[in-house]
């Protein structure tokens, strides 16, 4: 069989090494361990042979045996099958042999081809006594190799029969077959999905209170971590969204209205919702649409108030109609590889928001205020600094520091250039500090430190931990450096209803086109988070309810616009951290490799009721001690969710598979079913499409940032259209699985 590998055409190029390390791969094949010695008998080294377990022992199949070895002075990986003309002795329980397998593979290989691998899955096929039989009625070679051919696509139809019958889609919004396309009877009847969401959820409802609580399995040491890591993770970027705003809408919509309005709705939505493991937010897109409202209504002189309110209303109208006629159904279109371009742009963008933060600190603080007075609106244009989804965000966190402190006036320009150069490196030295704090803590339920019990708290509590250290350190340990501070200014009214009768029907027409578009921001945010948080790797048994929450998100931003608060809605990352925290998480290792795995969720309200109580709390604490909080402290947060939140993105892994060996790539699915090649063109389409996101997110037009959401809808058409022109239905499938 060797001699056979020797003179294979492909190989003459190679025939003379091959010739000189013959006698090697005899060594490493054969092996006289255990055998007499004085006589000539050589045993198979590495073998992989078939057993039936039966009640009086174990039983070989003798007929059939896989060799496999690995060796350096190999170039690529060689098979080699062999049909005996009768059945021939290859020693120990294996002494009537009519097929032989020789797997031959270099070391330096990915772990899913590797001789063992190779020789697991012949070894699979040869299995089937029907497929040996069919084997050895063949004639020629080439009616040998369609049989082999023919056994391989039967064990990968019999493999995926092996998974669940019904396919969901990623998002798995509709429990439907894969392969079936929606139609108009699926959004018929009205309130159906509503219905079946009450009917799914509503039998486990006071279990949401008293899992973990009451029985045997009590959970409430994770559940009080997790508030606080929830309490801590919502508070500060609502207290930045709110110190937006009210530079956006001058003071119209402040801090205090924003916590009000994120407590009262995160408040509700625990308590009324399906999903209750969502966590809901004011994100910088609906910043950016509350700057061009109060920029229309400085225009037409119209009452912000009032026009605001009636946008929100019109918003809620729309998210209503797609709640009641099932428009959720669409989500399901989205396939796994757009949920996750669509989550790494939004990483993306946190990262992006604490960098362009830290440039602007740099840029006043060290450089000097001359410098910034002169060059400040160049510098920015050309960096980019204004053209993120989140521009109108950084903003507001930087006002206080585009105003040079009043102490420091007084003091001469020397010393006014050395206190900056120290506020600026303290800033980095703060915003980095909390990232590695928080990281840190968050990866020490890994180490071999302390007991599992008290590593698994630091873990859960390593954002509140991070925050008060290095507040605490900017604040006692550096007093003498002035900080930049949030703005803030207390509200006269928290509960104003707008008058909604003084809007002409010409600006009701805006606001409902403005509606339109925002409904469409929150119809796919809402509920591509919400499958995100809903993942099967996440192991959610409760079932979800994406129709009757978008319904419930209607109502409660329709009280939130009557009063001039902030709108909400599902937030990305936090609402699969949320996820994570509640998990009981175990590591496996396959291969070699090291993974985790979700084992089960507690699956309870407690903890977003009890962070919406403690956010709401918080309004007692403004303005001090809530202002101790520097700013760089909140880009460290910032950094830190969007690191945490790539951990299981698969676009993020296989974007890192182009830096690493082929010998270390993982065992995931997609890896032992997808050629390389065929991965890697994935990947980069997968990037093209995330530049397109960036393209229009991050534009200096605010109105093509308004149009965001067509672009995500637009991403449809393109997976299911464009893609498998280039890439075989098959292989784009097996990327999108689960496993």
């Amino acid at each position: 069989m060797l001699l056979r590998l020797v003179h294979r055409p492909s190989n003459l190029e190679h025939k003379y090494k091959l010739h000189c390390n013959l006698e090697h791969l005899m060594a490493v094949l054969f092996t006289d361990a255990e055998t007499p010695t004085e006589g000539r008998v050589h045993l198979l080294a590495d073998t992989i042979q078939g057993v039936t377990a039966t009640v009086t022992g174990v039983q070989y199949q003798q007929s059939w045996l896989c060799i496999i070895c690995t060796s350096k002075s190999l170039i690529k990986r060689e098979v080699c099958i062999s049909r005996l003309l009768r059945p021939q002795n290859w020693g120990e329980n294996c002494c009537e042999v009519r097929f032989v397998i020789l797997v031959l593979a270099p070391p330096k290989t990915k772990s899913t081809k590797t001789a063992t691998e190779v020789g697991r899955t012949f070894a699979t096929m040869f299995l089937d006594i029907n497929f040996r039989q069919k084997l050895l009625k063949t004639r020629t070679e080439e009616e040998f190799k369609e049989a082999l051919v023919y056994q391989r696509q039967l064990l990968t139809m019999t493999d995926q029969g092996l998974n669940p019958s019904i396919k969901y889609s990623i998002s798995s919004i509709c429990i439907q077959k894969s392969h079936q396309l929606l139609q108009h009877k699926n959004f018929f009847p009205v309130a159906k999905g509503i219905r079946e969401d009450f009917a799914r959820r509503f039998p486990v409802y006071s279990l949401d209170f008293t899992d973990g609580i009451i029985g045997k399995n009590k959970a409430v040491g994770k559940y009080i971590t997790t508030t606080l890591f929830l309490y801590f993770a919502c508070l500060l970027p609502t207290i930045a969204f709110g110190s937006l705003n009210d530079e956006n809408t001058d003071g119209a919509i402040d801090v205090q209205k924003t916590i009000a309005g994120q407590s009262i709705g995160g408040f509700l939505y625990a308590l009324f919702s399906g999903q209750p493991l969502v966590v809901l937010l004011t994100t910088a897109p609906l910043a950016l649409y509350t700057h061009v409202i109060r920029g229309i209504c400085d225009d037409y002189n119209l009452d912000f108030n009032t026009f605001y309110a009636c946008t929100g209303l019109w918003n809620s109208f729309f998210l209503a109609f797609y709640a009641f006629f099932n428009f959720s159904l669409i989500m399901s279109l989205f396939k796994r590889s757009t949920e996750e371009i669509i989550a790494l742009f939004i990483s993306m963008t946190f990262v992006l928001d604490a960098v362009k933060g830290m440039v602007k600190i740099f840029q006043k603080y060290y450089f000097g205020s001359r410098i910034i007075n002169t060059e400040h609106i160049s510098v920015l244009s050309l960096l980019g600094l204004g053209t993120s989804l989140n521009t109108s965000f950084h903003t507001a966190l930087n006002t206080s520091v585009l105003a040079s402190p009043p102490e420091l006036d007084s003091v001469s320009n020397h010393t006014h250039e050395h206190t900056s150069r120290e506020t600026a490196m303290l800033s980095l030295f703060i915003m980095l500090g909390t990232l590695w704090l928080s990281y840190t803590l968050y990866q020490f339920k890994k180490s071999p430190y302390l007991h599992p019990y008290m590593r698994e708290i630091l873990s859960d509590c390593a954002l509140p931990i991070s925050v008060l250290t290095f507040s605490l350190i900017c604040c006692y340990g550096f007093r003498e450096i002035k900080m930049s501070k949030f703005r803030y200014n207390s509200s006269e009214s928290l509960f104003k209803i707008a008058e909604m009768q003084s809007l002409s029907l010409g600006a009701i027409g805006s606001a409902m086109g403005l509606g339109f578009l925002l409904s469409m921001l929150f119809f796919i945010e809402q509920n591509l988070v919400a499958a995100l948080a809903n993942a099967p790797e996440n192991r959610l048994v409760k079932g979800t309810a994406y129709h009757w929450d978008l319904l419930l998100i209607a109502i409660i931003n329709m009280g939130l616009s009557l009063f001039g608060m902030p709108w909400i809605h599902a937030a990305y990352p936090h609402s699969p951290l949320h996820v994570r925290a509640l998990a009981v998480v175990e590591e496996r290792v396959e291969n070699g490799h090291i993974y985790e795995t979700i084992v089960n969720v507690w699956e309870t309200r407690l903890t977003t009721l009890g962070a919406s109580i403690l956010v709401g709390f918080s309004l007692l604490l403004l303005p001090n001690p809530l202002q101790w909080i520097p700013k760089p402290v909140l880009y460290g947060l910032f950094l830190y969710i969007a690191l945490t939140s790539i951990d299981a993105n698969q676009l993020f892994e296989r974007m890192a598979l182009l830096l690493k060996d082929q010998a270390s790539y993982p065992p995931t699915h997609y890896i032992r079913r997808v050629p390389q090649r065929k991965i890697h063109y994935f990947t980069g389409l997968q990037v093209l499409q995330l530049l397109l996101l960036c393209a229009f997110g991050m534009s200096p037009v605010p109105y093509m940032k308004m149009i965001f959401p067509l672009i995500m809808m637009a991403m449809i058409p393109i997976r299911y259209k464009l893609l498998p022109r280039i890439i075989e239905a098959k292989y784009l499938d097996a990327m999108d699985a689960e496993h």
